[in-house]
């Protein structure tokens, strides 16, 4: 009897606020680890000498071991759940910060941000494991608060540039060797309560799967689904990639301004990116996973191909808006995958956030190349172009709104 009612009551039907909070302050963490990277990119240009392509080439080195290896290592999760290596991605990413904090030469700082890279593939869909098993019946608040964390740390990159890697230099980043150590400790103890549920499920004979809001789709249609949802990561993630690791360059050459004012205004577009993911899930349990996707397609398309050629107060305005919208959908492209393709909880997430690094990657070497060969403002004027891929999104099959939520079989 005793045993029977502590299996029961760790089947989670109601959101597990204190692990959700704690999986996405630790996103935090390891995000800011990431953003010490693309922060770093102004002090590297000036002190080593660094062309954008060979900066690119690092984002490149960063973005594709994370993008590469996220679906591999939510495959592997989905077939067997490995709790202790969240402390141990963390772990790589220690070692990594280490090096990219005292490397001396350029091949050393692409070797360092390998196993950065390697850390965040490991971390991203188990973390989104956690979340989704904790979530109860609260699937879009929970991814939200979970990615919320992530968009957050990104948006430190500014901060991190301004006021510590700018006045200290390269080795600025071995202050972040304490973010990692906590990030450490902190999932030490989530791996615990993960071990803890996933035992407790198996007492039970009952596994977590998701209650999707898609049916009746063929094996086509959820082909064709996932194919267009690729798309506008792509579209999406390219864009993004420019305006936080590029975008203060054509600030300094077109408006005058010094790194540090001009990364203050990337950090206000990711900060609000970060509010416009946490309000995207909670908004699409409400109204439906697709109407959010177009939401953040549309209108982000005539701001961006304003961008170019407005002024310095005008700028400021159209890069909150556009942070705002274009990151309301981040959550929710997770959820709507992971709803295609409910059996495969881990693989979906490590599939849509694992593309979004790999296709900033690919986008980081495009837009360095460029930037090399016909300048930053003629670059800024192309990539203005990209959000019109979005609209792709007006065919993605419609979801019922209902809320999804974990239930056992």
């Amino acid at each position: 009897m005793t045993t029977a009612k502590t299996a029961s009551s760790s089947l989670v039907s109601n959101p597990v606020y204190p692990i959700i909070f704690a999986i996405s302050g630790v996103h935090l963490l390891n995000d800011s680890l990431q953003s010490v990277i693309p922060a770093m990119f102004p002090v590297l240009e000036k002190d080593l000498g660094l062309t954008f392509t060979q900066l690119g080439l690092i984002a490149f080195a960063l973005n594709m071991v994370a993008s590469v290896l996220q679906p591999v290592v939510g495959y592997f999760s989905d077939l067997k759940p490995r709790p202790y290596s969240l402390p141990f991605g963390m772990t790589l990413s220690f070692f990594g910060m280490a090096g990219l904090a005292f490397a001396p030469e350029y091949w050393m700082i692409l070797v360092s941000v390998i196993f950065i890279g390697l850390g965040s593939a490991i971390f991203h869909p188990e973390g989104s494991r956690v979340s989704f098993m904790a979530a109860g019946p609260k699937r879009g608040l929970s991814q939200s608060i979970y990615q919320v964390g992530g968009n957050t740390g990104q948006a430190l990159a500014p901060l991190i540039s301004a006021f510590i890697l700018v006045p200290l230099g390269q080795k600025g980043a071995a202050l972040f060797l304490l973010v990692a150590a906590l990030g450490i400790y902190i999932l030490m103890k989530i791996s615990a309560w993960y071990k803890e549920q996933l035992e407790q499920e198996k007492l039970l004979n009952r596994k977590r799967v998701l209650l999707s809001s898609m049916a009746n789709l063929t094996k086509k249609q959820i082909g064709i689904a996932l194919g267009l949802l690729l798309m506008i990561i792509f579209s999406r993630s390219i864009y993004v990639t420019n305006i936080t690791s590029f975008y203060v360059f054509h600030l300094i050459e077109a408006y005058g301004l010094t790194i540090q004012k001009g990364q203050l205004i990337i950090f206000l577009f990711l900060a609000v990116g970060a509010v416009g993911t946490f309000f995207g899930g909670p908004l699409a349990d409400k109204m439906g996973r697709k109407n959010v996707i177009v939401l953040s397609l549309l209108v982000p398309i005539p701001l961006a191909l304003l961008l170019p050629y407005v002024p310095l107060p005008a700028v400021i305005v159209l890069l909150i808006l556009i942070g705002f919208f274009i990151m309301l959908s981040f959550s929710v492209t997770v959820v709507y995958a992971q709803e295609l393709v409910p059996s495969k909880i881990g693989t979906m997430a490590g599939l849509t956030v694992g593309l979004s690094f790999g296709m900033g990657a690919i986008g980081a070497v495009a837009i360095g190349i460029l930037m090399d060969h016909i300048g930053i403002y003629q670059t800024m004027i192309i990539i203005s172009l990209l959000p019109i891929l979005g609209l792709v999104g007006l065919a993605l099959p419609r979801d019922q709104k209902m809320t999804s939520e974990p239930i056992q079989k």
